[in-house]
């Protein structure tokens, strides 16, 4: 394969914990933030942690695949309590904040 036949995709990982475990700074958020600023109608805060990357793949499939399974491999995440969703876009290194 050719440099030419790849791209820059940025991909977005968001790894949040799973709906029966408990999310205490989320909570708080809630409790603490939201509710006491007034904001009655919000019902739930899940935090989450977001990552961006920048790969160069032939698709965004093969970039999606290939940061879900280093994320796997490496433990980013633990998949016991927490899910990992991976989602790429055709992007620049300069999308990403400094």
């Amino acid at each position: 394969m050719t440099k030419s036949n790849l791209s820059d995709f940025l991909v977005l990982v968001t790894i949040e914990n799973k709906p029966y475990v408990s999310d205490p700074e989320g909570e708080t958020i809630l409790r603490d933030l939201v509710v006491k600023g007034g904001y009655s109608n919000i019902k739930s805060v899940r935090s989450t942690k977001n990552l961006k990357m920048i790969i160069t793949a032939k698709s965004k499939s093969v970039a999606e695949e290939s940061v879900r399974k280093m994320c796997k491999e490496l433990r980013i995440f633990n998949p016991v309590i927490s899910n990992c969703s991976v989602k790429a876009m055709l992007g620049k290194a300069d999308s990403m904040t400094k």
